[in-house]
């Protein structure tokens, strides 16, 4: 039934959580199975690569059924193809025959259904390579910030998908060039992975990747400048060699893209989180239950560290429960803080703003009743 909504992975809160949903373009009524096991195939082909199989728990994951009256989308096979479909989504965009764009005024009304969205995801029912990655919509009012489009059924499709959701979550730029743009004349771009400095320069500046110069990556190459970015052949340069948004025969993010993906994700999710309400006084003896959202493998290495009143109790490190009496909170008939603090410890992440993107702290107030003595 068009705007039906299903729970394909759901982790947490959506408060905690980058909700992700799902909408097909171009399934008619009785093509809505075909898009569920679209969409369950894309999300765990991506979910397969870094960074997002690390923390794929950062996400909960929505579909929302969009019935449409024609089966495929606009474009498809040639750019005089018109279909009608619930998207309006369509190859050809701007002129380019891969380029599959979509009526983000559709899309909201869609994504509205589901419990929240961060990021949508629209899968255009089509063996055609293509795709395209929207970024900065809340700025224009939506709710959402990013919306990524791929092909249902071209064998590129997952890393389409991969890569175009690092334009939106990770606000990444193309790394590919195109030789009629010629030189780049202009100042240094927004993009954290794209420049006009030299490595000198962007140490100097203390700008962009340079914590990571020298280092290996995992693309194979080793990250410094390399020329040619942003669709510029000359005038711009690229962290690494090749990365999976310079060409889709690299399945990796470069060291300075993974950072910048760990940080959208932990923009829109919480390291950790509590059934417990932090808004309203606990006793000496109350449970205190806490969940980090990421494990200890892959790339993630969550520290969950517990504070009294500024103080840490270094014996509960680690503890998922404590009660503020097993933290040393004394009935003493005071107020006290009770604080936990998860901290990814990551070695993906180098620069301090994303560190304190992936640091949460909750916080109780603590009545506990009793005598001085």
């Amino acid at each position: 039934m068009d705007g039906t909504v299903g729970e394909q992975a759901v982790t947490g809160s959506t408060d905690d959580r980058l909700d992700v949903v799902i909408i097909g373009d171009g399934y008619t009524a009785d093509q809505q199975d075909d898009f569920h096991a679209d969409a369950t195939a894309k999300w765990a082909d991506i979910t397969a690569m870094e960074p997002y199989r690390s923390y794929q728990n950062l996400f909960n994951v929505w579909t929302v059924d969009a019935v449409s009256n024609q089966s495929g989308i606009s474009g498809d096979p040639g750019a005089d193809v018109v279909r009608d479909t619930a998207l309006s989504s369509y190859f050809w965009c701007a002129d380019t025959e891969r380029l599959v764009c979509t009526d983000i005024d559709k899309v909201a009304s869609y994504a509205a259904e589901a419990p929240a969205a961060d990021l949508v995801v629209v899968i255009a029912n089509s063996t055609k390579y293509g795709g395209a990655g929207y970024s900065g919509l809340q700025a224009e009012g939506y709710p959402f910030n990013g919306v990524s489009t791929l092909s249902s059924d071209h064998s590129s499709s997952s890393m389409i998908a991969a890569h175009e959701i690092g334009h939106s979550v990770g606000l990444l730029e193309d790394e590919y060039t195109y030789p009629s743009y010629g030189t780049w004349t202009g100042g240094e771009t927004d993009g954290p992975n794209s420049t006009t400095y030299t490595p000198a320069q962007l140490v100097e500046k203390r700008a962009k990747w340079y914590r990571w110069l020298g280092q290996s990556d995992p693309t194979g190459s080793t990250v410094g400048t390399y020329e040619g970015s942003a669709y510029y052949p000359y005038g711009l340069y690229r962290p690494t060699s090749t990365s999976i948004m310079r060409e889709l025969s690299s399945t990796d993010f470069n060291l300075p893209g993974r950072e910048a993906m760990i940080a959208g994700f932990y923009r829109a999710g919480n390291a950790l989180s509590t059934t417990l309400d932090t808004n309203t006084a606990i006793k000496h003896g109350k449970r205190i239950p806490v969940t980090l959202a990421v494990g200890t493998t892959g790339l993630a290495r969550p520290e969950l560290r517990w504070y009294v009143d500024g103080v840490e109790k270094v014996h509960a490190r680690g503890r998922t429960a404590v009660t503020p009496h097993s933290l040393g909170v004394r009935a003493d008939g005071r107020r006290h803080k009770v604080t936990a603090e998860a901290v990814d410890r990551t070695d993906a992440i180098r620069d301090p703003a994303v560190r304190a993107l992936a640091t949460d702290r909750l916080t109780w107030s603590v009545q506990a009743t009793g005598h001085r003595r």
